[in-house]
């Protein structure tokens, strides 16, 4: 492992920040390294049937080349091995990292757990579309209901939204996150809890938003059913906390684990992905698998200069590092995938969210950046002005799927009105637009984005999409010395909700807290105004 506790004390360092200037300067334009007719070619990578496009970004064969020796010097290798080999690199928790163990094909997976987990996902799945599944009136399940919160909903919302294309039978799928009870009642307006069952997504059992949603979904089916018995039949647990699920009265056999080695927001590949199996069929949940486990295998076997998620952690650390990039959007050109910056936001904002090394110890570079973005063309609409003429330094992932599934009346002329706004944005970011005599339309360019084409959107595909982000968010981490698999921030939060819940359902006065807390709570307990 490597001996160097920051990038700053790497001799890249150095190198980069000198590399770096070239590009800040008055007269450079991005446009012009296209004078070299191969540039597509060098800066450009296929796997399967994902290709990344980032020649225009603001780089050059010799600063990929010193980004290159900065990782080597940060240990990225050993880093990604020790990662597969298991070794507990969750340093403040002593904990392995193993979520791409789950997506290993059945017939070679060492984990008989993870194995016999996907045939309890089989047989349940089974189950619930033949109708063997009933509710406590005897009638067939219809709806299901999914309680989580973080990587227990924004991953099976994500891909369940992503992979309606692929939805086998009649059930429909729904998701409660958010404690605002408006959310709970908007979904199970139209529900009959004779035919509704609730997954309830919860590693501890004990996640406030998940507990309360769960205890009120109870609740609503009790005072229907005038029993407590319903529970069994109409309750799946989904926890490493068993002895809680059972207490809340989930029947054992409908309890599905998850492990200490899996966090929350790499978990949409375990049964957290219970959903999605549901949604979509188990076939095309191995084939999801499958596609993040290609994804692996491309990580493992390529050096960093053919390496997909290595590449884009170098550009986004070499804009953050010596570009003054605090922030990056992600804007998939399609509606199916207009969940994937929401996703991305937790996946990558709680990994990198940190400023203390894992030695502990004051990181001494910026980490992270805040990930943002909505579908195109609607953000053409709303913040692409800022993009294009704003003075803030955001880089953008432009994600395209050349082949659209729908088959309305002209969709392909509609899909390549998307596609040829998708290409005109990346385009005029990078070219921009001087006018002389109307300075206020002048857009200035250089603006760098990647370009991510995804040859059809599918189950595979789509496995392989999110791992790819998984990874670049790890080497990130690599290269920052940071822990990307522990989010104390969050824990934090959970702790002072609970005592100021207290005073909020306390009838004493509260004086031990900030004047603005105290006169807040007293707002609110009178309802405001």
């Amino acid at each position: 492992m490597s001996q160097i506790n920051s990038p700053t004390q790497s001799k890249a360092w150095e190198k980069l920040d000198k590399l770096s200037k070239p590009f800040k300067k008055e007269d450079f334009r991005l446009v012009n390294l296209f004078n070299d007719s191969r540039r597509f070619s060098r800066f450009s990578l296929k796997h399967n049937s994902l290709t990344l496009d980032y020649s225009k970004n603001l780089l050059d064969q010799e600063s990929l080349q010193i980004l290159v020796e900065l990782a080597k010097d940060m240990g990225l290798e050993e880093s990604v091995t020790a990662m597969f080999q298991g070794e507990k690199i969750n340093t403040s928790e002593n904990r392995s990292v193993l979520h791409t163990t789950l997506r290993i094909p059945a017939k070679e997976n060492p984990n008989s757990e993870i194995t016999d987990c996907l045939k309890k996902m089989e047989r349940t799945v089974t189950r619930l579309h033949s109708g063997e599944w009933k509710g406590f009136a005897g009638k067939k399940i219809k709806d299901v209901v999914n309680i989580g919160i973080g990587g227990s909903d924004l991953g099976p919302l994500l891909v369940c939204d992503a992979l309606a294309d692929f939805k086998v039978g009649d059930l429909n799928m729904h998701f409660v996150s958010s404690l605002d009870p408006s959310h709970f009642d908007d979904v199970i307006e139209t529900l009959n809890p004779e035919t509704t069952l609730f997954i309830v997504a919860s590693k501890s059992f004990d996640t406030l938003e998940t507990k309360q949603n769960a205890s009120f979904a109870k609740k609503w089916l009790i005072a229907s059913s005038k029993t407590s018995e319903v529970i069994d039949r109409h309750f799946i647990a989904i926890t490493s906390n068993l002895d809680g699920a059972i207490d809340f009265g989930v029947a054992k056999d409908n309890i599905f684990p998850i492990w200490d080695w899996v966090g929350g927001r790499y978990s949409v590949w375990s049964a957290i992905g219970l959903p999605i199996a549901i949604c979509v069929g188990m076939d095309n949940f191995f084939d999801f698998l499958a596609g993040a486990h290609s994804m692996d295998r491309h990580f493992l076997a390529n050096t960093p200069e053919k390496n997909m998620p290595v590449i884009m952690a170098l550009i986004a650390v070499w804009y953050s590092a010596f570009f003054n990039c605090h922030s990056c959007a992600v804007v998939p050109y399609s509606h199916r995938l207009k969940e994937l910056p929401f996703y991305l936001q937790q996946l990558c904002m709680e990994s990198l969210g940190k400023s203390m090394t894992k030695e502990n110890k004051p990181v001494l570079t910026r980490t992270g950046e805040i990930v943002w973005g909505t579908v195109g063309t609607n953000s053409q609409h709303s913040y692409f002005q800022l993009l294009h003429q704003g003075t803030q330094f955001v880089p953008i992932d432009f994600v395209a799927v050349a082949k659209t599934a729908s088959s309305s009346i002209d969709h392909n002329e509609r899909h390549s009105h998307l596609l040829a706004n998708c290409l005109s944005q990346s385009l005029a970011l990078m070219e921009g637009k001087h006018e002389n005599q109307e300075r206020h339309k002048t857009t200035t360019g250089n603006k760098p984005s990647n370009t991510l084409v995804i040859d059809a959107l599918n189950p595979f595909n789509l496995g392989s999409l999110i791992a790819l982000y998984e990874h670049k968010t790890f080497v990130q981490s690599i290269l920052w010395n940071i822990n990307a698999f522990d989010q104390w921030g969050v824990e934090l939060g959970k702790i002072v909700s609970k005592s100021v819940f207290g005073k909020l359902t306390s009838s004493n006065p509260s004086d031990d807290l900030d004047s603005s807390t105290e006169n807040l709570i007293k707002l609110l307990k009178k309802g405001g105004s």
